[in-house]
């Protein structure tokens, strides 16, 4: 009798990497994701973390290698044919719309479901009426997720630091993807901040069963929350594992503490 068949990953990426110049940013990457996991992508300042969803994403594009989500080759795509396909990303620094309301940003990230024409938002015919009313009600139900219902009129650039984050993650959400990538989102938040960050992300993994590739300083946010983590330093995988494999690895120490030097005997 045959095994059971093994489920295409959502993200697969085969010896992935891009140079500048003479230096190779990222060399030989590989991973997998499979659906509703939640991965940690960690190592020091420099280790080549962001690039790795820089090209994931589509704004760099690799010089070796090639990525796949849901079996489909994703290399030399736009950024705004990954989104579309299903890859959406937060970002280190807060990209948002910061004059707009908490609810146009959102919907903003609506805009590929939108079907009426042009005449039909000139004239406010029904049509536009209809999808208009259908948006705002799906927007409002993200902002619920991450915890910003009340804030909808309000100023994308008025919220405090914490609630921008979250406003980037429900943005993210819009979009239907099918991964998320997010780039150090508790960045700057204090303690409290960042454990209802890791409630919002457990529930958006759990609810909409969405794989999530996480990258973060925040050490304790990741052993908590990360099935895997890989490790990278220098553009290379140095590791590979669990938590609690990952943190008692010896190359992984090094990488974050250094190397101690061993004196020889006089």
């Amino acid at each position: 009798m045959a095994g059971a068949e093994k489920k295409v990953p959502v993200l697969k990426a085969r010896n992935l990497g891009i140079r500048f110049g003479g230096l190779k940013a990222v060399d030989s990457f590989n991973m997998e994701i499979g659906e509703s996991e939640l991965v940690g992508l960690i190592g020091p300042n420099g280790a080549g973390k962001t690039t790795v969803f820089n090209l994931i994403t589509g704004v760099y594009k690799p010089t070796e290698g090639s990525f796949y989500l849901n079996g489909r080759c994703m290399n030399g795509k736009k950024t705004h044919q990954i989104v579309e396909a299903g890859i959406a990303r937060t970002f280190q620094n807060i990209r948002l719309f910061q004059k707009m309301s908490v609810i146009d940003n959102v919907k903003a990230a609506m805009g590929a479901k939108l079907s009426y024409g042009l005449v039909h938002a000139v004239f406010r015919t029904p049509a536009y009426w209809k999808q208009e009313a259908a948006l705002t009600a799906r927007a409002k139900e993200l902002l619920e997720i991450v915890h910003l219902s009340g804030k909808e009129e309000c100023e994308a650039g008025n919220l405090p630091y914490g609630q921008q984050r979250r406003l980037e993650i429900a943005r993210a959400l819009a979009t239907d993807m099918k991964l998320l990538l997010l780039d150090e989102p508790a960045a700057g938040m204090n303690p409290t901040e960042t454990e209802e960050l890791l409630e919002i992300i457990n529930y958006i993994r759990n609810e909409f069963r969405i794989p999530v590739l996480l990258i973060e300083h925040d050490m304790s946010l990741v052993m908590k929350i990360c099935e895997r983590i890989q490790v990278l330093d220098f553009g290379t995988t140095i590791c590979s594992g669990t938590p609690e494999e990952i943190a008692n690895d010896q190359k992984v120490i090094e990488a974050y503490l250094g190397k101690e030097e061993v004196e020889e005997d006089a």
